[in-house]
């Protein structure tokens, strides 16, 4: 068998000069750190590592050019097309070890898409997402959203545009920011035991809960490592109180916390799998994330529970009035509908045959977003171009893969089990967005 390029020493010496090694145990840690010498030159770049210290700490001390990143990533691409996805026993590449090295390769293409980018490369929103995320979303006229709308005005009929009318009905339901910290606290709780009913999680896990100002987004999971997560809330804007329930479980259980912890323990402790102790945010380990922290909140509320919980937990606690909870609801599933005008919005605006007003007033009067929502939502765009898709796309790509894998069930009990294991599984597994389809 070839010997195959590897760190196997640190210092300067195992960055500028690599040695030879059989394992791919070896290629993944070369790997781990051309994610981290990425992020030398995008911020953003790594969002989570609970590697060895020593890797992060050689790596600053000895930052690699661009270039540099790039030719070594191509010798690693090379090496890993090298490799077969076979065990002792059998070969195929459903196996883990299949599934591992087409996460490789993967996740090595988005790299080397993202230092073209960063290179100056222009990529259109498609392409961008095709070669990061792994996936491009489908396309939706503005005929196809004002459809849609129909049904949300007949909820809401009255005078004024759709637009106002919604905005006026939701500002029943912003959450006083005195009692913020109570009700996503309880949200968060309201998550967790949901979970926790279906799967176990690592001993010690736990989070902390800050709120934040002054962010492109509403709600952030940064994974510390050792199964601990700093969760952030952004409260610059209102916060309606269906965003408890989303946050909570979105940013926490099953969402972000757990999938970053199934992956430590499982395949990180578990199976020593290196290159899974770093996440890059511009990869298509993305979609899966947020695609299955999205599904994970209807996974852990059916329609029924999460009104029923919103109404006699949160609300309370929120001070708001309960009687309103499943007419809001109803309005809530509605506006879901209108998720894909987001993808069109950054499309658009990304691509150039927007500008920022005008993607501003899509989201106004097509996404039907509060306006100054809309405007901090243009700030994402500038920020995350078309990382958009891994939420919506992301989700249904999740739901139809674990409704495929558990249409057997005979019984409404045996499909929420089947559910759950099959979620359970794709959280703990290197699966990636071609591999859902």
């Amino acid at each position: 068998m070839r010997c195959l390029k590897n760190w196997l020493a640190f210092g300067l010496s195992t960055l500028l000069t690599p040695v030879y090694a059989t394992d791919l145990n070896d290629l993944a840690k070369e790997y781990v750190l051309l994610s981290l010498a990425m992020g030398g030159h995008d911020a953003a770049y790594v969002d989570a590592y609970y590697g060895p210290v020593e890797w992060q700490t050689e790596v600053k001390a000895h930052p690699l050019a661009l270039a540099t990143i790039g030719q070594r990533a191509l010798t690693l691409q090379t090496e890993l097309a090298k490799q077969s996805p076979c065990s002792e026993s059998h070969c195929s590449a459903e196996s883990a070890e299949g599934l591992r090295l087409e996460y490789l390769r993967k996740q090595l293409l988005a790299l080397l898409a993202r230092l073209e980018m960063l290179q100056g490369k222009p990529f259109s929103f498609d392409q961008e997402t095709a070669a990061l995320y792994d996936t491009v979303a489908p396309t939706f006229s503005r005929d196809y959203f004002l459809a849609i709308h129909q049904e949300i005005s007949a909820l809401l009929p009255g005078s004024g545009s759709l637009a106002l009318r919604i905005n006026a009905f939701r500002r029943q339901f912003v959450i006083p920011k005195d009692k913020l910290k109570g009700v996503f606290e309880a949200a968060i709780q309201g998550c967790r035991q949901r979970t926790l009913a279906h799967l176990p999680l690592p001993a010690g896990e736990n989070f902390t809960l800050e709120f934040v100002t002054d962010k492109p987004w509403s709600g952030y999971n940064w994974y510390q490592g050792n199964y601990q997560s700093l969760i952030q809330i952004n409260v610059e804007l209102p916060i309606y109180i269906e965003r408890a329930v989303d946050i909570g479980c979105h940013e926490g259980y099953p969402g972000h916390h757990t999938y970053n912890a199934l992956l430590e323990k499982n395949l990180v402790k578990d199976r020593g799998w290196r290159e899974f102790s770093v996440y890059p945010l511009w990869s298509p380990q993305s979609l899966i994330a947020e695609g299955s922290a999205n599904y994970g909140v209807e996974l852990a509320f059916s329609d029924a529970e999460r009104v029923t919980f919103e109404r006699e937990v949160l609300y309370p606690l929120a001070g708001l009035n309960p009687a309103l909870a499943a007419q809001y609801e109803t309005l809530r599933k509605l506006l879901g509908k209108l998720s894909y005008a987001d993808n069109e919005a950054a499309r658009e605006y990304v691509d150039g045959r927007i500008d920022r007003e005008q993607a501003i007033e899509w989201l106004i009067n097509v996404e039907l977003y509060p306006a100054e929502k809309a405007r901090q939502r243009t700030q994402f765009f500038d920020a995350n171009r078309g990382y958009v898709i891994n939420y919506n796309v992301g989700k249904d790509l999740v739901k139809d893969y674990v409704g495929r894998q558990t249409a057997s069930a005979k019984t409404e009990a045996e499909a929420t089990d089947s559910r759950w294991t099959a979620f359970v599984t794709l959280l703990s597994s290197p699966r990636l967005p071609s591999g859902l389809k």
